[in-house]
């Protein structure tokens, strides 16, 4: 079972993946040249919540999830400059996602594993000698476009 800790990490991360790219790139801006808070939106004092940061760094997104999970993970009772560990979990956790992979990526490595197993089949079909059955399934990845339906 996780921890109380752990839960709230999990949360902020999850959280931050949520955000859009152009987001994360001016929270990551925000919180290196604003103070950062906890527990509000902004203080007398000039600070700021992150996602205000971000805001006036060009990332326009309003995102009411973060901001509770950012104050939960901060166990905010009032408002207060946030911590250097809470600003270095915050900044770990953005730069994280925006070293993330992309779905474009995960279809590309697909194509290629799909590719190569069968090239290894068909390779190993005519070591056997059963190279015909390379020959059928080459034949059934290509579309037969002037085939007639069959009568049931």
């Amino acid at each position: 079972m996780r921890s109380r800790r752990q839960r709230r990490i999990e949360d902020l991360r999850l959280t931050v993946e949520c955000l859009p790219e152009r987001t994360k790139i001016a929270m990551l801006e925000g919180i290196a040249q604003n103070t950062i808070i906890v527990g509000a939106y902004t203080d007398r004092r000039g600070g700021v919540c992150p996602m205000l940061a971000a805001h006036r760094h060009g990332g326009r997104t309003s995102l009411l999830a973060f901001a509770k999970a950012w104050d939960r993970f901060c166990a905010a009772k009032r408002p207060r400059v946030a911590t250097e560990r809470e600003l270095q979990i915050l900044r770990t956790n953005l730069e994280a996602s925006l070293l993330g992979v992309t779905g474009e990526d995960f279809t590309a490595a697909i194509a290629d594993h799909q590719a190569a197993g069968r090239e290894r089949r068909e390779r190993e079909a005519a070591q056997l000698g059963l190279g015909w059955i390379a020959d059928d399934t080459a034949s059934e990845r290509e579309p037969e476009l002037e085939r007639e339906p069959q009568p049931f």
